[in-house]
This record gives C-alpha cells, structure tokens and sequence, in this order.
C-alpha cells in the first residue's frame, strides 16, 4: 500500500555508505561486520533493515551460521533500539546525542548481545570493543570497552527494574521494547482482552516466521509447502509457512508461483472475495491502494480464475512499476493517479482500500519502523484513510461491497473510520468474521481485528461495507 510520511532524496533500499564505500568486504567477523553495517545504513539514511540487510549479506558473502548471526543481531538490534538506548545512556553517564553516530552503532550492537543473546558477555564485550577499534582507534575503543563493562553489572531483569516506567503499561512497553504510546494503542485497541498485551508485545518483539502464498492456478499450498520444506498455513488456504532462509532463492518464487506475503493480508483479499453482493458480480473490481502490489496479485490470480479483471491504481510511479511486476500476466491494469481523484468509472462490484496507516500492525517485520513513527502521523493519516474510503465508495454500484483494511490495530485508524463512513453514507457493515470461515478468536464483530500472538499474523484489520441499493 502506498507510504506516509515518507522522506525523498533518501533510498532506503542499498546498502552504499556514502563515503564509506570502498570498505573491504573480506573481515575478520563478517556477521558483526554486516550487522554494523545495517544499523549504520538505519540511522544514517533511514534505511529499512529487512531491505538492506540481505544486501550486506550479499555484498560481504555471508552466508550459512554467519549469516543467520548477522540477522539476528540485526534486526534485533533495530527493534530494540529505544531500549538499548535509554541502557547506554545510563551507562555512558550522557544523552544518546551526544555520542558519535558510529560508536553508538557498536554500542547498540554490543548491547544487544549482552542483554538479548545468549553469547557469552567477555565475548560481546571483546568483539565489540574490536570493531570500535577498527572503526575509530585504541582512544574510542576504551570508551566502549568502559560503557559495555557497566551494562553487565546488571541483568537484563534489573536493567527493566530499574528503567522502566512505573505503570503497568509502560512497562511492559520497555520490557519488550516497544514505545509506550504503541503499547497503549495496543491496549486500546484489545478492549476487554487487555490482558492479553504482555502475549502481544512478546509475539511483536520477536522474529516472525516467513510466509509464503501460493498463487491460485499456478501452484497449491500443499504442493509449495512440499518443494519448500514449508508448512501450510492455518487460516489461508493459500498460505505456507518458513522457518528460515532466504525465500527469494527458491525456484517458486523465482517463477513467480510464489510470493513472500503475510498470511493476514491474504485473509484481507479472501474476504472481499467472498463478501456477499447484492446482484451479480460482473467481474468489475479496483484495488484502490495497490502499491507494492502483493494483495493485488493475489486479487488478480483469484480474479482472472473466472474471467474477471482488477484495476489497480498507485500513484507513484516507482511503486505501480512494483505493481505491474507483481502482476505480470494477470488480468490487472494499473493506473498511476491518486486513488482520491481516479478518473475510474464507478460501478466496480468490490472495491479493497487496502489504506496507508501508520503500521503498527506489522512492526514485527519492520525492525525499526516502531522508532520512527509518533502520534503525530497519526492525524494525517486519518484523514487520508477517510478521504480514499468516500472515493471508493463513490466508485462501487449499489449492493457492491468494500472492504477497508489496514495494517494497524490503532483505533482511529480503524473502527473509528468505518463508523465514520457508516454514519454518512448509510452502509450496511457485513459481519467480517463470516468471511473468514474456519478462523478463531476474531472478537465480537462486526469488524475484523487479527493479531500476531491469536492468528501468527500481522496485526490486520478487516471490515467489510456493502452499499444499499
């Protein structure tokens, strides 16, 4: 779905370093190396880990137990970074700005061993204090070496003990490192089931399993699972679940049989096929926010199945390129124009507003996204939510259904838009848990909420409008 918020002039994607280019690639610890590297690219150019880490991967040959080391660290390193922090400037004895950008790399590095990993402490320390050396001289080595002794003076309990906020809440947020206003958006929004949050924010803080889709007429799940070692998936019948490794290596994917998608926006794409229409279905359909276009490829194999075609619109250029690949011989068109002033002609049979949100719902595979965003982006992205979904509804026929979805659980983002639009425009909001046949713990309804620690999925939600006639 398209961005918000997103800075230009800034490619998030490569793993070049500016000055720092020419580096050798043949190192004496290629997985720290990597790993340095990745949080380097995050905090220098706002780079997204899981895009340029397996870049660096490549670039340094890493492959194997290296580079299952270097993800780790990683990754995990990027989505503790708030936590990290707050524990190195307790230790360091000064605020975080004030420590120079490519020490504080080490040291969060460092200190993500130390309070995360099972690696020894002497080994964390030492190999830390080595590519400090490396990177600044024996002077700056020392101060690393002096500020990681002064994180194993305590344990990761006691560091929680003694920096966590005092409220249940803000807690729980330190303890698995989340910031505070996301905890209680997540709290918000489990209502009742509040006191699933710790299960929650300990399913968000780890590393999720890969997810695989099958395309429907290319390949079945059963036989993916089978040439992928995978296993598939509970609640879509297109969906198979990896361990590990690298998908884009495998010959499914390479075919463009297969794709990395996460099972809960295969459910969303499920559910606005399934949704009852008031009439025929005339096989008219519109993705509305289709950029990078992986529920838009589902949608299209689902659609050409029977005859029918999807318009997709995106309005920038380089992400309706994604779609247009993701899409390649299926029936789809794809449009580049703001979904909030299309042009299209109305009367399309079901219509996903798949919206930009502020995606809380998929920090889990976004290492440092939950340090990036702030309540602030919120407003914005609101009204942009409510604007696309009067667009689209303006585009469906009568007794056509829309789905509205998001990869956010945020209250504003969700139940409070689809009331919005209930209120002025009269529709009839179908029972989206009926859509999902098979699938548990979807909550009172009508609306659809998933969640990673109930479903193993993205934390998408899902509501299902049909216009009256």
């Amino acid at each position: 779905m398209p961005g918000a918020g997103k800075r230009s002039g800034t490619d998030r994607t490569r793993p070049g370093r500016g000055q720092s280019a020419e580096r050798p690639k043949h190192v004496k610890d290629p997985a720290r190396t990597v790993a340095l590297e990745t949080l380097r690219a995050v905090r220098e150019r706002d780079a997204y880990a899981n895009l340029v880490l397996p870049a660096f991967l490549r670039e340094y040959s890493v492959q194997g137990r290296d580079a299952a080391l270097a993800t780790e660290l990683g990754y995990g390193a990027s989505r503790t970074l708030g936590v990290l922090d707050a524990v190195i400037a307790e230790c360091a004895g000064r605020e975080i700005a004030d420590i120079d950008g490519p020490l504080l790399d080490v040291l969060r590095l460092g200190t993500y061993q130390l309070l995360r990993t099972r690696i020894e402490p002497h080994a964390a320390v030492h190999t830390a204090v080595e590519l400090a050396r490396a990177e600044s001289g024996a002077g700056r080595a020392g101060f690393v070496n002096a500020v990681l002794r002064r994180v194993t003076e305590r344990s990761p309990q006691d560091w929680v003990a003694r920096l966590a906020p005092p409220d249940p809440i803000g807690r729980l947020a330190f303890e698995y490192a989340h910031p505070e206003w996301i905890a209680q958006a997540f709290a918000d929004a489990l209502g009742p089931d509040v006191g699933e949050l710790r299960d929650l924010l300990a399913a968000d803080d780890a590393r999720p399993v890969v997810h695989l889709v099958a395309r429907p007429g290319d390949i079945t799940a059963e036989e993916l699972a089978l040439v992928t070692g995978g296993e598939e998936g509970r609640w879509s019948p297109y969906a198979v679940y990896l361990e590990g490794g690298d998908p884009g290596s495998l010959e499914p994917v390479r075919e463009g049989m297969a794709a990395v998608q996460d099972e809960g926006s295969q459910l969303v794409v499920l559910a606005l096929t399934r949704a009852p229409l008031h009439g025929s279905d005339t096989g008219r359909w519109l993705d509305l926010c289709a950029g990078p276009g992986g529920k838009t490829a589902l949608l299209g194999a689902l659609a050409g199945i029977d005859g029918y075609r999807v318009d997709a619109v995106e309005p920038a250029a380089h992400r309706a390129q994604l779609v247009r690949s993701a899409t390649r011989d299926m029936p789809v068109e794809v449009h580049i124009v703001d979904g909030r002033d299309s042009g299209l002609p109305a009367g399309y049979d079901r219509i996903l507003v798949d919206a930009p949100c502020t995606g809380l719902g998929a920090l889990r595979r976004r290492p440092e996204a939950r340090w990036r965003r702030t309540p602030g982006d919120v407003a914005d992205l609101v009204a942009l939510q409510r604007e696309l979904v009067t667009a689209a509804w303006d585009l469906l026929r009568p007794g056509g259904v829309l789905v509205y979805s998001t990869c956010s659980p945020h209250l504003p983002e969700t139940v409070a838009v689809v009331a919005d639009t209930v209120r002025r425009t009269g529709a009839e909001q179908l029972d989206a848990r009926e859509l999902l046949p098979g699938v548990t713990g979807l909550g009172a309804g009508p609306a659809v909420q998933l969640w990673p620690h109930r479903h193993g999925t993205d934390a998408m939600f899902v509501a299902a409008l049909r216009k009256p006639q």
